[in-house]
């Protein structure tokens, strides 16, 4: 598991033992990543499940501005400081060891919240299919994402989420793109928070 392109490229990153994480394949997160390249220079990017920090580790190596990692496991949040700081990205990271519940329920009550422009969500492929919906509706009520910003979702076959009678979550979905690896699912989910023609406030 490495870090594919950008300024950290060829970075190995290290990886927790066991069962606990389920790193993506490199030549599955280089594909998607192309695929989004160009949204993320300058990007504020949030990764939900960080695991081992790759998703957020790689935008910042591509050129996003921050990455804020979210892990409930204490190993991972140390691992995600290890490899920031391999990586010599650290000084762009903030780790949080929490549930990512808690952590979405928060952010709208800080004065000084600033919206993310990527949020990858890349839960257990067990839970994933519930834990994406209510993520994804609870990151659109609360405006915690910008306008034309990405959500990206890694599931597994028949994990994918369907959002299409979810109202105005609905509404907000402005394009869906699916790519299939193998069993491996990445939803992209292109968000319009705003009437068309009016940016955020």
């Amino acid at each position: 598991m490495r870090i594919i392109a950008g300024k950290a490229c060829g970075t190995v990153l290290f990886s927790l033992e066991g069962e606990e994480t389920r790193p993506t394949l490199d030549r599955v997160k280089e594909n998607f990543f192309n695929a989004i390249n160009f949204e993320l220079a300058g990007a504020r990017v949030l990764d939900l499940f960080a695991g081992v920090g790759q998703f957020g580790l790689e935008a910042l190596s591509r050129g996003a501005r921050e990455a804020v990692f979210v892990d409930s496991n204490p190993e991972c949040a140390e691992i995600i400081i290890k490899n920031a700081q391999k990586t010599k990205l650290y000084d762009r990271c903030a780790v949080f060891k929490c549930d990512y519940a808690d952590y979405l329920s928060k952010l709208k009550k800080q004065s000084d919240f600033e919206k993310f422009d990527i949020i990858f969500i890349d839960p257990p492929y067990k839970s994933g299919k519930r834990q994406i919906g209510h993520c994804v509706k609870k990151i659109l009520k609360d405006e915690l994402i910008s306008n034309g910003g990405l959500i990206v979702c890694e599931t597994a076959e028949g994990q994918q989420p369907d959002l299409s009678s979810e109202g105005e979550t609905a509404e907000k979905i402005k394009k869906s793109r699916v790519y299939k690896y193998g069993k491996i699912y990445i939803t992209i989910l292109t968000i319009e928070t705003a009437p068309r023609g009016e940016g955020d406030e």
